[in-house]
């Protein structure tokens, strides 16, 4: 058998971690939009929560995560206090 050095070894787990965490990062915005979805049919992410059996945190939060993933940097929106 022929081993791979453990550098080479490393650097391939590090490639499969970086494929891994974009995978859930796209899972999650998905995941996200699903939710939004929910909450116009249902009308409340308590209702949302209810239904899928899951704890009004985990759907708030998992809302929450993305929107402030969409905001520019500073959460302003670009607004200004001048």
């Amino acid at each position: 058998m022929d081993a791979k050095p453990w550098r080479e070894r490393v650097r391939g787990e590090d490639e499969l971690v970086e494929q891994l965490q974009l995978l859930v990062s796209e899972s999650a915005k998905r995941r996200a939009e699903a939710l939004r979805e929910g909450v116009d049919e249902l009308g409340s992410v308590a209702e949302v929560a209810r239904d899928l059996g899951k704890s009004w945190n985990a759907v708030y939060n998992a809302l929450k995560k993305q929107e402030t993933k969409k905001r520019p940097p500073g959460g302003t929106g670009g607004a200004t206090t001048e």
